[in-house]
């Protein structure tokens, strides 16, 4: 018998989260955010954001996504526009709409055909300078005579 209090109950859906459970912050196309902004998950950028946006998660820059920032994630996808420095500690991928206008550091660097990338990058690795390494030792026998 399904009268007025039947079993029709509303399905309460859960907060956005990414495949590794972390929540999903979402600044939407309509969106506009200046200041500081910093999150333990994941955050998408549809939007207009300016200021810095630092995630120990990922950052993707949708196609509407449009961002004059100083960014740090552990990886970034950039399919909008972008305008500042950039630290990724994993990966930078460009999409063949992204652009990117800045300085970047990333241990690993993806453009895509079409992609758009105009300022200096340096490579983040664990791996030391071959200039910073040890040179070999040479084992001399004799002390050179002087005259």
């Amino acid at each position: 018998m399904s009268g007025i209090f039947g079993n029709n109950k509303k399905v309460v859906q859960p907060i956005a989260q990414s495949p590794n459970g972390k929540p999903e912050t979402v600044i939407g196309s309509n969106t506009s955010f200046v200041g500081t902004m910093k999150s333990d998950g994941n955050i998408r950028i549809d939007g207009s954001v300016e200021g810095e946006v630092e995630v120990l998660g990922n950052l993707i820059v949708g196609a509407t996504g449009r961002v004059i920032a100083t960014l740090k994630a552990q990886n970034i996808h950039v399919s909008g526009a972008v305008k500042g420095t950039i630290t990724a500690t994993e990966q930078l991928e460009i999409s063949p709409s992204g652009k990117v206008w800045g300085d970047i550091t990333a241990a690993s660097l993806h453009i895509e055909p079409g992609g758009l990338f105009r300022g200096q990058s340096a490579m983040a690795s664990n791996v030391d300078e071959p200039l910073l390494l040890e040179a070999p030792r040479t084992r001399m026998t004799e002390e050179p005579s002087g005259v």
